[in-house]
């Protein structure tokens, strides 16, 4: 499958607010499929289910129907670590972390059928996504976050460029402490786009706030 998607891509990330306890009877399960749902109405380019303490069954449970919302659209489904529940549920991909397996271990498995995307927090790790297969990195944090322990010490707009422009045309995704004022900073820096949480998480603002982005799209494709 190929990462091909206009500047900026716009990445939303579900907060993780389920427990084992949740089912999919659960409020907080519906809260996520209406999140999803708005993200397809407002064109976000690529949602994360990242729910890391729902049960197997649940998180497959939550990654079908998120994927059935979001087939036929032009926003992509990933889950979060788990690329065997995504590929059973219909996502269209599976975003690793750096305790997960390597991006090469999984297109061993699943070939081109899965995106990859991978966390990364330095160049060497980015550069060692993108060699093993992944479509594109997220990289950060970049700004300060209301949670150091959720993404660790924000490495800045300088680090991040040195990033985005030694990968060249490889997508880098911003994360960590961004808002509407200062994503823009970010694209300047040399981000393929924008990933984000809290930025991201009132289903009210999705469209406005990737009309707010407008000015951008268009600017060009990426492909992996």
């Amino acid at each position: 499958m190929t990462l091909n998607l206009s500047k900026p891509i716009l990445y939303l990330i579900t907060r993780g607010a389920t427990t084992e306890a949740t089912t999919a009877a659960s409020p907080e399960f519906q809260l996520i499929l209406n999140q999803v749902s708005a993200a397809v109405v407002a064109g976000i380019d690529l949602v994360q289910i990242r729910e890391k303490r729902l049960t197997a069954r649940v998180l497959f449970e939550l990654a079908n129907a998120a994927a059935k919302v979001s087939s036929g659209t032009n926003t992509r489904l990933l889950v979060n670590d788990r690329a065997d529940l995504a590929a059973s549920a219909g996502a269209a991909g599976v975003h690793l972390t750096t305790q997960s397996l390597s991006a090469a271990t999984i297109r061993k498995m699943f070939g081109q059928r899965l995106l990859i995307g991978a966390s990364t927090h330095s160049l060497a790790e980015a550069l060692t996504a993108r060699q093993e297969g992944a479509d594109f990195v997220v990289f950060g944090p970049v700004f300060p976050t209301k949670s150091k322990q959720l993404f660790g010490p924000p490495q800045g707009l300088k680090e991040l460029s040195q990033v985005a422009h030694a990968l060249g045309g490889f997508p880098v995704l911003a994360l960590g402490g961004i808002s509407s004022t200062n994503a823009a900073d970010c694209l300047a820096a040399g981000a393929a786009g924008i990933a984000g949480i809290g930025l991201f998480e009132d289903p009210a603002n999705l469209v406005s706030l990737n009309r707010s982005f407008a000015e951008w799209k268009g600017a060009g494709s990426n492909e992996s």
